[in-house]
């Protein structure tokens, strides 16, 4: 890789990919890239197992249906 600019901008990219927020083009463009460089490879690889392992270890409290009752009565919304 040329810079740490560059570096940056992949990694951005690379995270924008894996949010799904690339356009299509984009997305194209960056799996040609990755495609065409080991290392960008890995980097992909690694983010990916990152995201999986914080998924993993993570765990969301449930928010109890009076909470939800609650925030609904309040901006207005009925079910």
């Amino acid at each position: 890789m040329k810079n740490s600019q560059d570096y940056k901008d992949l990694v951005k990219k690379v995270t924008m990919y894996l949010d799904n927020a690339l356009t299509k083009e984009a997305e194209r463009e960056l799996l040609r890239e990755i495609k065409s460089n080991p290392n960008y490879m890995e980097l992909l690889h690694k983010e990916k197992s990152f995201r999986e392992f914080v998924k993993s270890r993570v765990q969301r409290r449930s928010v109890s249906p009076a909470l939800v009752q609650s925030i609904k009565e309040r901006i207005k919304i009925t079910s």
